[in-house]
């Protein structure tokens, strides 16, 4: 089975990536939704959280406080290192016990994991292809900002806490612009979807 990860920045259109390669019938998980099952209630990463950052992180009903937590990390750095280091090894474990799973299911099939932080964090080096997805630095800012309601200021701060777009470009196998828009993105992507099935 291809294993392939797929990344992007922020706001720049993955998870429209992502649908259109499940429409094709490649298994797709989102590592975003892997992390908030790794920090649900009472599992192993919400305990360590709690640990390293404080019960008042927690909501009443045992949920992570994402909008308190998302302050906070994306204010500073230090802070943001030590929740990725207790959520990228839960996550990891999580993602490779979903592609063995896969690869069982079709061992011809292709495999991708979307994750945000795949080439911060190394986890791209587990995959055989990556895909980055990416936009028009002003588009980006326009998206984040109507997607989150949030400021101009707010949005340059979350984008300007992750590494530049084109520095994640130069990682690539394969780009995806999705500047300008839905259409030209599943062309695209279907242009890489058929690249990808030939490496199977």
């Amino acid at each position: 089975m291809l294993k392939v990860g797929l990344t992007g920045s922020i706001a720049v259109g993955k998870s429209y990536v992502c649908e259109v390669l499940r429409e094709l019938g490649v298994f797709v998980l989102d590592a975003d939704q892997t992390a908030r099952e790794v920090v649900a209630p009472g599992s192993k990463g919400l305990v360590l959280i709690a640990e390293k950052f404080g019960a008042d992180f927690l909501l009443p009903n045992g949920e992570l406080d994402r909008v308190k937590m998302g302050a906070i990390v994306f204010a500073d750095e230090a802070k943001r290192e030590l929740l990725n280091s207790i959520i990228h090894p839960l996550v990891f474990e999580a993602q490779n016990e979903w592609l063995i799973e896969k690869e069982q299911a079709n061992p011809r099939g292709v495999a991708v994991i979307d994750a945000a932080l795949m080439i911060e964090s190394g986890g791209y080096k587990r995959f055989t292809k990556l895909v980055v997805v990416w936009c028009q630095p002003e588009i980006q800012l326009q998206r984040l900002m109507l997607r989150n309601n949030l400021s101009e200021a707010e949005a340059l701060k979350r984008i300007r806490a992750q590494m530049p777009q084109e520095e994640k470009k130069l990682y690539a196998d394969f780009l995806i612009d999705t500047t300008d828009g839905f259409e030209n993105t599943r062309k695209q992507t279907i242009e890489v979807f058929e690249q990808l099935t030939l490496l199977t």
